[in-house]
């Protein structure tokens, strides 16, 4: 019975999740054009850091209670699964596009604060000063990211919007509310998700780390997934990747920062082959980005072969314990 009641928050949660993503998008959508905002900036802010609320909830819960192997996993985890999983489905679906501005700035910065998030886990923890300097950066790329957008014309956001998102346009407070329902029913799908695989992953005899790597990464992606699947079927292909590559660097300078900020973490049990895949994935997508302009189909297989090989090598570790 038990068990039955752990699949069963499993299959609410994934409903949840992609009710929530579609209510939010819409809702980010219409505040982008209200305050004259283009849609990559949605991808980029809005969604992205409000579809990494699932990965701050359990970062945070984890840190403070002593779990760092699952706050760590959990960002780690979910970084890999953004590029090699998600963005690899979103490409089988439909090739997704990249802007100049994702392959010059944005992916840039995601291989950036990649490589800088492992040079700081690289004597296994973060302490509070490693936390501020990652919130550091959070906020300076956030302050940037909306300064730059505001150079965009209030008309080309409206042309986009409308192209995308033809329906009746929302008031700026009907906005609000749809994305904080978006958000609150994103928050508790994934809650539901993750508490269901994760009691059903601790009956298995998981580790904390391969958890936090695996099915915890998994289920606090899964608005991610959601939501740039939503934004791929819809040809929105600025939110589609911006929204994942935003979440990266979120999961990583926000989640990562403030969580160590209020209490330092022990990284024990990810091993630098983890840290080595998520740089790996980061850096795979300048050189894909930049064959055309977008991720083909085929180049969205190489990467699902990439997840696949990893968590094969984490299985096998399981096994070997």
């Amino acid at each position: 019975m038990a068990a039955l009641n752990h699949w069963l928050s499993l299959v609410l949660g994934l409903g949840l999740l992609y009710v929530g993503a579609q209510v939010l998008i819409k809702g980010g959508a219409a505040i982008a054009l209200r305050l004259g905002l283009n849609s990559l900036v949605v991808g980029l802010t809005v969604i992205a850091y409000g579809t990494s609320s699932p990965e701050m909830v359990v970062s945070f819960k984890a840190s403070v209670t002593g779990n760092g192997a699952i706050a760590i996993g959990n960002v780690v985890g979910s970084n890999i699964c953004n590029i090699v999983l998600i963005l690899a489905v979103c490409s089988l679906v439909s090739p997704v596009s990249a802007s100049t501005q994702v392959i010059r700035r944005e992916i840039p910065i995601t291989i950036g604060v990649s490589l800088l998030l492992c040079v700081l886990l690289w004597d296994g923890s973060l302490s509070r000063f490693d936390g501020a300097v990652l919130f550091a950066g959070i906020v300076a790329y956030t302050v940037f990211t909306v300064r730059d957008a505001r150079r965009a014309s209030a008309a080309q956001a409206t042309a986009e919007y409308e192209a995308e998102f033809p329906e009746r346009k929302s008031s700026l407070l009907m906005a609000l509310v749809l994305v904080l329902l978006g958000l609150g029913v994103l928050v508790g799908g994934s809650q539901l998700f993750v508490d269901g695989a994760v009691k059903l992953a601790q009956s298995w005899g998981v580790s904390q780390a391969v958890i936090g790597l695996t099915i915890v990464a998994v289920g606090t992606s899964m608005p991610e997934f959601a939501t740039s699947l939503v934004a791929a079927f819809r040809r929105h292909a600025d939110v589609a990747i911006g929204n994942i590559v935003g979440s990266n660097i979120f999961n990583i300078l926000g989640i990562l920062g403030t969580a160590a900020m209020l209490q330092p973490i022990d990284a024990t049990g990810i091993s630098r082959v983890d840290l080595a895949v998520m740089l790996v994935a980061a850096v795979s997508l300048f050189p894909l980005a930049r064959s055309g302009g977008r991720i083909s189909r085929w180049e969205g297989a190489a990467l699902l072969v990439l997840y696949v090989a990893y968590t094969i090598w984490l299985i096998r570790g399981i096994g070997s314990t």
